[in-house]
């Protein structure tokens, strides 16, 4: 997705959220700062995994019985490494803000999943701790106007972002595996109320994206 496409969908999230587009950028800056020095997986990279493939996108609701399923590309969102990575399966890509299990997502990564890691203005601290780490291949995303060597495919949750980078490098089937837009996988320290609303913005954008 361009970001002429996604600008419109951004300001509306930026509205019913209340965030900073400011502090979304400074994030996006600190995390490409940090992120010198790593092994950086571009879009050529990223292109030649994904273009023309079918792709399983695995979500926080994956199960174990479901994992059978997930062929092709697969690309775990955030919390669905550890499911993937406790039954034998590393992910090729992962795509993460970096509040799911970090030591599951650095592992994968040192084994060969791409950690696509997302820049948002909540996550400072987080990126300041974690992007480091990472020995594997890593990419740059913010939700802001994008800049080089960060990216923007579209997305707010990183499901619906891992659904968008599948779409934007023209996956030629997306399976969701483990989507569920109802009902909250809770997470210490995160506002149920809120995360539900964010699942809604998710559903919304992937239907949307299904309609260009």
């Amino acid at each position: 997705m361009e970001w002429e496409r996604w600008k419109p969908l951004y300001e509306k999230i930026l509205k019913e959220f209340g965030y900073d587009e400011k502090k979304d950028r400074e994030a996006a800056i600190i995390a490409n700062e940090l992120a010198n020095g790593l092994k950086r997986a571009g879009v050529e990279k990223l292109k030649s995994m994904i273009q023309f493939k079918p792709a399983a996108i695995c979500g926080a609701a994956l199960r174990k019985e479901d994992i059978a399923r997930a062929r092709g590309v697969v690309i775990a969102a955030d919390e669905a490494t550890s499911l993937l990575m406790a039954h034998g399966k590393i992910p090729d890509i992962i795509v993460t803000d970096l509040d799911g299990n970090m030591q599951d997502i650095l592992e994968a990564n040192k084994k060969k999943s791409i950690a696509v890691v997302h820049a948002h203005g909540d996550n400072i601290e987080a990126l300041k701790k974690w992007l480091p780490k990472f020995e594997g291949y890593v990419a740059i995303t913010t939700q802001t106007e994008p800049f080089d060597g960060v990216y923007n495919f579209g997305g707010f949750t990183d499901g619906d972002r891992a659904y968008c980078m599948a779409r934007h490098f023209h996956a030629c089937r997306i399976f969701l595996i483990g989507f569920d837009f109802e009902n909250v996988v809770e997470k210490e320290g995160k506002d149920a109320m809120i995360k539900a609303r964010k699942l809604k913005w998710a559903e919304r954008i992937i239907k949307w994206y299904d309609m260009l």
